[in-house]
């Protein structure tokens, strides 16, 4: 949360000062499997997360992951956390918010 606070940040500054239209992808450049996503929740929340591994489902793809090129050249921006801050942050957040954003 906060990697794509700062990302937005960034993409925001360089609006101010430049025109036409950019996209830029914000993340890690890294992919990570649905297993290591559930260890990382797991980790963060201190709970177990049942799973069952299944087939793949028509239409899933292998990998899907940002490239962050853009972004570092463009913005100067990259992402500082990996997938246990980004758990940690999320679970944080839904400890703080159980029933999400009501404002």
């Amino acid at each position: 949360v906060v990697d794509l606070a700062l990302g937005h940040i960034k993409a925001v500054e360089y609006v101010l000062k430049n025109k036409g239209v950019e996209a830029v992808n914000l993340g890690t450049g890294h992919g990570y499997s649905v297993l290591q996503v559930k260890d990382a929740f797991a980790k963060a929340s201190g709970k177990e997360i049942p799973f069952k591994i299944m087939p793949r489902r028509p239409g899933d793809i292998a990998t899907c992951y940002a490239d962050t090129t853009k972004a570092k050249k463009l913005l100067g921006w990259s992402a500082q956390y990996g997938i246990d801050e980004m758990c940690q942050d999320s679970w944080h957040f839904q400890q703080q918010n159980p029933d999400g954003i009501t404002e």
